[in-house]
């Protein structure tokens, strides 16, 4: 399975000054490169390869950073058609979909530059790295990670690296390719519903609340609109120095909370059930105080975080229509619409049963990830004579 592992470096000034020259360097060819690729109408990566390669030469790029260049730039153009074709532009015609199509693909100054193990070499015992850059290798550049992150790139670092800046702090992206552990055959099923006002709630009794996450997007939303209504020097300053704050606080709170999910099914023998909820945005209508929330919500993040410890811990897990299940009562399978009575209360019109509607669907959710385990899985009868 892959993993992608982050270091920081921890370059002395004039590393860098050669790192970000390096960075500006390379994106600004690669946006040329993007210019003849559209004019060209996006041959394959050997016929651009044939347009622009000496010229990238004479700019002053090596061999193997031009080859990433050329690459980077084609691969940008199928993940722009991808984008398309899934609707994340917009409608046919729209002005966001028109613009993207009508001109070609740009790269920012200090977007990620591929490095391979050619032009990025690592010393793990003295935590630096030798890396190219357009004014020659820098060798004895500094890092620093976790020991878990060290360990992870030692043993299982295998491909290429990206060096990356953010807000003047260099950092380097690292493939690792850990061995899954095996699957072990599940004694049930726990089911996970992922929501807005709680977090995950599990059919185990675990419920992670969103209030505080929720507390904590509201004062960053408030504050970036006084910040931007302020617009002076120093409220622009502290925008960009408050940048992906939110982003941070939302990962840590869904690492926390798939690492509990994950540990509770290994230490019960169980596997784990998610909801398929692609689309689920464009399907959803709400008022318009409400779409912040909706578009904030961070469930694929959550769902890819229990998916890799999953992995990693050898935790069967399966996806699963999430049609009906905060309509069906869990026990008798009645549904019906009326039956979810608000947010958090589901009273069974049938059944009469009185629980909280996140715990109802954790359970269905659990038992329909049992039905396709079973179907998935392989037959253990013996063949027919």
């Amino acid at each position: 399975m892959k993993i992608v592992t982050q270091v920081k470096l921890m370059p002395e000034a004039g590393q860098a000054a050669a790192l970000s020259a390096t960075l500006r360097t390379v994106n600004k060819a690669a946006c040329w490169v993007s210019g003849v690729a559209f004019e060209r109408g996006v041959p394959r990566e050997y016929e651009l390869r044939k347009h622009t390669y000496a010229e990238l030469k004479a700019r002053g790029l090596g061999a193997q950073a031009a080859q990433h260049v050329i690459k980077k730039t084609r691969d940008a153009y199928p993940t722009l058609k991808a984008n398309i074709r899934a609707g994340n532009l917009g409608k046919p015609g729209s002005k966001r979909r028109v613009k993207a199509e009508s001109k070609p693909i740009t790269f920012r100054p200090e977007a990620a530059q591929p490095y391979d193990d050619r032009c990025l070499s690592w010393q793990y015992d003295v935590r630096t790295v030798s890396i190219w850059t357009t004014a020659g290798r820098l060798k004895n550049v500094r890092f620093a990670c976790s020991p878990d992150a060290l360990k992870m790139l030692r043993e299982h670092r295998k491909g290429g690296s990206d060096l990356i800046e953010r807000d003047g702090v260099f950092y380097l992206i690292a493939v690792c390719d850990a061995p899954e552990a095996e699957q072990y055959e599940p004694s049930g099923f726990i089911g996970v519903d992922l929501g807005i006002t709680n977090i995950a709630t599990t059919s185990t009794g675990y419920r992670a609340a969103g209030r505080g996450l929720n507390r904590h997007r509201k004062r960053q939303l408030d504050l970036r609109k006084k910040l931007q209504a302020k617009g002076t020097k120093s409220a622009k300053r502290l925008l960009k120095k408050r940048s992906r704050k939110e982003a941070r606080h939302t990962a840590n709170v869904n690492h926390i909370v798939s690492k509990t999910i994950v540990t509770t099914a290994e230490r019960t023998g169980s596997g784990i059930a998610l909801e398929d909820l692609t689309g689920i945005r464009s399907r959803v209508r709400l008022r318009k105080d409400q779409r912040t929330a909706l578009h904030s919500w961070s469930f694929l993040q959550l769902g890819q975080y229990i998916e890799y410890k999953a992995k990693r811990a050898g935790v069967p897990l399966v996806y699963v229509d999430p049609a009906y299940t905060s309509r069906q009562r869990s026990e008798c399978g009645h549904i019906d619409r009326r039956n979810r009575q608000s947010q958090a209360t589901f009273a069974c019109r049938s059944c009469g049963a009185l629980m909280h509607a996140d715990d109802n669907a954790s359970h269905n959710i659990g038992r329909k990830g049992e039905t396709v385990w079973t179907a998935g899985r392989e037959s253990r009868a013996p063949a027919t004579p």
